[in-house]
């Protein structure tokens, strides 16, 4: 009795993963639903000055200022146009002792989805339209591919640094409530 059993039983098999599935620019991504805390009807956003252009503004989320991160020119593309469909992804990013909340716009929010660990290649080298080091792999859904992001990565220190300064700057305060 205690003893530790060593062998594979099918309960060590890896575990299927959700990700939220969105569009953006036409391509399908996704993230962890671990990080997603909730997905919010596109509203009108507080702009802030002297921000990089991958900073659309700021939104007032239950009395606490949420930066609002466009990933349409965050991956070197066009601004995200504001359709029926368009949706802002809250986003919880933890990074070393600090976690930051930042909303993602994107064009469309599809379904979760649970992607086998097995199912997942790595990063291509080449020919994806968003930086590699932002892909932590390329999902398998039946005959074709969703690319999944690494959001500690397009959400890097130093963009969590000037969102930081967003929020401490815009005039709104956090609520304890």
């Amino acid at each position: 009795m205690g003893q530790l059993i060593k062998g594979h039983s099918p309960d060590s098999a890896p575990q299927p993963r959700q990700y939220l599935t969105f569009t953006l620019a036409g391509e399908q991504f996704a993230v962890g639903t671990l990080s997603v805390k909730e997905i919010i009807e596109y509203g009108q956003l507080t702009g802030v000055p002297m921000m990089p252009p991958s900073i659309r503004g700021v939104i007032n989320l239950r009395g606490a200022v949420v930066p609002v991160i466009d990933l349409g020119v965050r991956f070197g593309g066009r601004q995200t146009g504001v359709g029926r469909r368009t949706c802002i992804v809250i986003i919880e990013v933890r990074q070393v002792d600090e976690r930051q909340v930042i909303g993602v716009l994107v064009d469309a929010v599809n379904e979760v989805l649970e992607i086998n660990p097995a199912a997942i290649e790595p990063p291509p080298a080449f020919g994806a339209h968003v930086r590699t080091d932002f892909i932590q792999g390329m999902g398998k859904v039946g005959d074709r591919f969703v690319i999944l992001l690494d959001i500690g990565q397009v959400l890097s220190v130093d963009e969590l640094a000037t969102l930081e300064k967003v929020s401490g700057a815009s005039g709104y305060e956090e609520d304890d409530n």
